[in-house]
């Protein structure tokens, strides 16, 4: 099974498995509705990467000027995709 679908798998359980790195947790938690502990973990990041999932969760809540800040962080343009593709291309990023 590849990284991906081992992901996706993972996404039946309660719990992110153990290894997934903390881009990766954060994605998993964003899937759970648990923006707050994505938000958590990437904000003790910092890398481009970290700054891209941070600009998403801001975004996801609503708040636009903070997600702005953070894709410019992030070295990207303000995504106007929907929430779920990004969640995607985030995803296929990092896994």
């Amino acid at each position: 099974m590849d990284r991906f679908a081992q992901f996706e798998t993972s996404l039946a359980g309660t719990r992110p498995p153990d290894g997934l790195s903390d881009h990766l947790q954060a994605l998993w938690w964003l899937r759970h509705g648990q923006p707050e502990r994505a938000h958590h973990l990437v904000q003790l990041l910092d890398d481009a990467g970290a700054a891209a999932i941070h600009a998403h969760v801001h975004r996801l809540e609503g708040d636009l000027d903070n997600a702005r800040y953070w894709y410019r962080r992030a070295g990207v343009p303000f995504c106007h995709e929907s929430i779920e593709a990004e969640w995607r291309q985030l995803l296929e990023r990092f896994v």
